[in-house]
C-alpha cells in the first residue's frame, strides 16, 4: 500500500453547508481497490448527530412541505436530468472502487434512472397534494352522517439511510427518492471505501440547486450513535450485513422508542434450473449466462448476486463446465481502465481478505473448488500490461461443489464476490427444500420453459424469497436480469434477507409515511381529503326539480380556476323505450336475451322483462349532462370503477348527477384531470348506475373563452 501525506478528507453535508473535521489525520484511509493508492482520509469526528437530525425536523420538514407531491416528483425529473449531464465526473469516481464501465453504469445510471422512474410514477400515481387517500369511505352510521377512511401523511422527522459499499450511488438515490416525494428530509451514511463516490453525486444534488433546502444532508464516516437521537418520528434504512441489522434491529429506540427500521441485507440466493433445461436448449445457456453475470458484475459484490446455483444432480457437472468456459471466454480481470477489462477489483484490500476468508470455511466444511483458484489472478493494468499485482484487490471467479448438497455451510455462508456454489437436487420437491434452506433469501430465478415446472417452483419458493424471476427463452433477451431491482418492484426479503421492503413503486413512497383512520361528517372528510364524499354538501346546476341552486354555473362551463370540489349538475329525467331499446340492440349487435326476448329475461331472477343496456343507459347520461358548445373541459379520457346496480325496463326514467370529485392541476401543463362522481337514478330515486367520469379541463377558460 502506498500513502500521500495529508489526503484529502471525504466532507460532510451538514445543515446545508460541507463540514470537515478540524484534524484530517485522524481519520480512516480510502485506497483506490485497483491500485492501493491512498486516495482520502474519512472521519466525522466531532459531527453533531443530533443537530442535523433537528435541522431535517424543522427546516428539511418545513422546506419540503411547501410542495405538493406532483411538484417534488417534478424536481426529481429535473435532478436527473441535471445529473444525467454529469456523470462522466462520477464515472471517473467510480472506476477507483474497482467498478468497470458497464458496473458503474448500473450503480450511477441506474440510479438516476430511479430518479426519473419515481417522478414518472409519483405524477401519474399520486394525487397533486399532500393527503392520500387509503380505500373507500366506510359508512358507520345509519343515515351516512357518519364515516371513516384511510389516509396517508408524511411522517414528521427525518429518513435515516445507511447504504452498502457496492453500489454508493444507486444504493443511496434509491433510498432518497422515495422519501423525497413522501416530503420527509434524507439523511444518507454511506459505507467508508466507496463513500467518496456518494459524496461526488450529494455535491452535484447541491450544486444543481434544485432541491429544497434541508432535503438531504450526508454523514462521511462513521454514525455510531445515529440511532440514539433518533426517535418515533424518524425511520432508518439500512442496507448491508445481517449481524449489522440484528444489532440496529436491538437498539433500544428501535425496540422501544418507536424508531420506524427497514434493513436489506446479505442472502445466499438461488437460481434453479428445471429438469427440462437440458444443455443445447435456449434456458440452459440463458441461466449459464445468468450465472456468470451475477458472479462477475460489480465482482459478484451483489446483495442479490446468485450464491446458490440449484440444478438437477446429473446437470452439475455440465453447469461447471459451461460456466468456466463461459468465464474463459468473456471475463477479463484488471483494472477497469484498461480496456477490455470486463471485471475489477474488490471494493477494498479489507473486502478481499473477507471472501478468501469466507472461502477457505467452505472449503474447510466440505465444499471443493470445481472452477478457479484462490491465488492471485494475473489481471490487465491500467497501462494494458498482463502480470501479477500485489496492491489491488483482484480476485478470481470460483465455483464449488458439494457432496452433501444439505451442508449447513452452503447455505448459511456467503463469500461476498465472485462465487457461486452449484447443488444438485434430485426432483422439484428437492429444488425447493434447498432453495428454502437459506433462511430467507432477495431474489431467486427459476429457469425452465414448463409452465407447470415455472409454477410448482415459483409458487413453492415465493414465501422465502422477496422477488421470483422467472426465466426462459422468451425473456432471454428482455430481461432485466436476476440481479437488477428494479423501482417499480419490491426488494427486499423475508428472514436473512432483513425482512424489510424498499422500492415498489409508490409502495415505498408510503414507507415513509403515516397510514391514519379518519372519521367524521362526509363534509369534513372531504375538507381533509380534497376528495368529494357521498354525502357533503354539493352546488348544483341544472334540473331545479332535482337540486340545482338558481343560477348557479353548469360545471362543464368552468376551468380550473372556477371549478370547486362539489360543484355538480342535476339532469332532468328521460325516459327509457322499447323501441330505444330495440334499436340499440340491432345498432351494436349486443342482442342478449335480456334485452331482446320478453319471456327470457322475465325468467332471469335479475330482471323483470325485458331491460335496457348499461352502455345505453351510459350513453344516454353523458347526453344528459354534456355541454356540446367548446369551453375548459378539453376531452373525456375514460370511465372508471363502473358499476349497474338496479335494471331499468320500458318506461321507466333515468337522471344523472355529476359532481366535481377531485382535481388534480398538472404542474407541466396548462390543464389538469377532473374526476367526477356520476349516479345514474331512475324516477323513484334508486341507484341504477355509479361511476367515475374522467376528463382534461383547462386551468384557465382562454382557448374558447370568446366562443360564440
Amino acid at each position: 500500500m502506498t500513502t500521500t501525506p495529508m489526503a484529502p478528507l471525504v466532507p460532510s453535508f451538514v445543515q446545508n453547508a460541507w463540514w470537515t473535521p478540524s484534524d484530517p489525520a485522524a481519520g480512516t484511509p480510502v485506497l483506490d481497490a485497483n491500485t492501493g493508492e491512498q486516495l482520502a482520509t474519512v472521519d466525522s469526528s466531532g459531527l453533531d448527530l443530533a443537530a442535523m437530525v433537528d435541522y431535517a425536523r424543522t427546516v428539511g420538514q418545513r422546506e419540503l412541505g411547501k410542495l405538493t407531491l406532483h411538484e417534488r416528483a417534478l424536481k426529481l425529473k429535473e435532478l436527473a436530468q441535471f445529473l444525467n449531464g454529469r456523470r462522466e465526473e462520477l464515472y471517473e469516481m467510480s472506476f477507483r472502487t474497482g467498478a468497470t464501465k458497464i458496473d458503474s453504469m448500473v450503480d450511477i445510471d441506474g440510479g438516476i434512472g430511479v430518479l426519473f422512474t419515481f417522478s414518472s410514477k409519483g405524477r401519474r400515481e399520486l394525487p397533486n397534494s399532500n393527503v392520500i387517500l387509503d380505500g373507500p369511505m366506510e359508512v358507520l352510521s345509519r343515515d351516512g352522517s357518519f364515516a371513516g377512511e384511510h389516509i396517508y401523511t408524511r411522517i414528521p422527522g427525518v429518513a435515516a439511510q445507511i447504504n452498502a459499499f457496492n453500489f454508493p450511488v444507486w444504493g443511496m438515490l434509491e433510498k432518497f427518492a422515495p422519501a423525497f416525494i413522501a416530503g420527509v428530509p434524507t439523511i444518507a451514511k454511506p459505507a467508508t471505501p466507496t463513500g467518496y463516490v456518494a459524496e461526488g453525486m450529494v455535491r452535484l444534488m447541491v450544486e444543481s440547486g434544485i432541491l429544497p433546502e434541508g432535503s438531504i444532508q450526508l454523514i462521511s464516516g462513521s454514525a455510531r450513535t445515529l440511532l440514539d437521537v433518533l426517535d418515533y418520528r424518524d425511520m432508518l434504512s439500512f442496507t448491508g450485513s445481517a449481524s449489522t441489522a440484528s444489532s440496529l434491529k436491538s437498539h433500544r429506540n428501535v425496540v422501544d422508542g418507536g424508531v420506524r427500521f427497514t434493513a436489506e441485507t446479505d442472502s445466499l440466493n438461488a437460481a434453479i434450473l428445471g429438469p427440462d433445461a437440458v444443455v443445447g436448449t435456449p434456458e440452459f445457456d440463458a441461466f449459464v449466462k445468468s450465472v456468470v453475470t451475477e458472479m462477475t458484475v460489480k465482482a459478484g459484490q451483489k446483495c442479490t448476486a446468485i450464491r446458490r446455483t440449484i440444478v438437477p444432480a446429473a446437470l452439475v457437472d455440465d453447469v461447471v463446465k459451461a460456466v468456466g468456459e463461459r468465464i474463459e471466454q468473456r471475463v477479463v480481470i484488471g483494472d477497469p481502465r484498461a480496456e477490455g477489462v470486463t471485471m475489477g477489483a474488490l471494493a477494498s484490500l479489507e473486502q478481499l481478505r473477507d471472501v478468501r476468508a469466507a472461502v477457505e470455511a467452505m472449503v474447510a466444511a466440505g465444499g471443493e473448488i470445481a472452477y478457479g483458484t484462490l491465488d492471485a489472478p494475473v489481471v490487465r493494468t491500467a497501462e494494458g500490461e498482463q502480470k501479477l499485482v500485489d496492491a489491488g484487490a483482484f480476485m478470481s471467479p470460483l465455483l464449488l461443489t458439494w457432496d452433501d448438497v444439505n451442508n449447513e455451510a452452503v447455505h448459511s455462508l456467503e463469500a461476498f464476490g465472485p462465487v457461486s456454489s452449484v447443488i444438485g437436487y434430485s426432483d422439484l420437491d428437492d429444488a425447493i427444500r434447498l432453495a428454502a434452506m437459506g433462511s430467507g433469501s432477495l431474489v431467486a430465478t427459476v429457469c425452465t420453459n414448463d409452465p407447470e415446472t415455472a409454477r410448482t417452483l415459483s409458487v413453492g419458493i415465493a414465501s422465502h424469497h422477496g422477488r421470483v424471476h422467472m426465466l426462459n427463452r422468451e425473456t432471454a433477451r428482455s430481461s432485466t436480469g436476476h440481479g437488477s431491482p428494479v423501482p417499480h418492484l419490491v426488494h427486499g426479503g423475508p428472514g436473512r434477507a432483513g425482512g424489510g421492503e424498499e422500492l415498489g413503486g409508490i409502495r415505498s413512497v408510503k414507507h415513509h409515511m403515516q397510514r391514519t383512520a379518519i372519521q367524521g361528517s362526509p363534509n369534513m372528510l372531504t375538507a381533509v381529503t380534497g376528495i368529494w364524499h357521498t354525502g357533503a354538501d354539493r352546488v348544483s346546476a341544472g334540473s331545479a326539480e332535482f337540486g340545482a341552486v338558481e343560477g348557479a354555473i353548469h360545471p362543464f362551463r368552468k376551468s380550473l380556476a372556477e371549478l370547486n370540489i362539489g360543484d355538480a349538475f342535476a339532469s332532468p329525467l328521460r325516459e327509457v323505450t322499447l323501441e330505444e331499446i330495440t334499436a340499440f340492440a340491432k345498432e351494436t349487435g349486443d342482442t342478449f336475451y335480456a334485452h331482446t326476448d320478453q319471456a327470457a329475461a322475465e325468467a332471469n331472477p335479475f330482471f323483470p322483462g325485458i331491460v335496457a343496456h348499461g352502455y345505453l343507459l351510459v350513453s344516454w347520461a353523458a347526453g344528459l349532462f354534456v355541454q356540446p358548445a367548446p369551453g375548459p373541459v378539453l376531452a373525456n379520457y375514460g370511465l372508471e370503477n363502473l358499476r349497474f346496480i338496479t335494471p331499468v325496463p320500458a318506461g321507466d326514467s333515468i337522471r344523472v348527477t355529476l359532481t366535481a370529485k377531485k382535481i388534480t392541476p398538472r404542474v407541466t401543463d396548462e390543464y389538469g384531470e377532473v374526476v367526477w362522481d356520476a349516479v345514474i337514478n331512475n324516477q323513484a330515486g334508486e341507484i341504477v348506475a355509479t361511476y367515475d367520469v374522467l376528463t382534461l379541463v383547462e386551468k384557465e377558460n382562454t382557448t374558447y373563452a370568446n366562443w360564440a
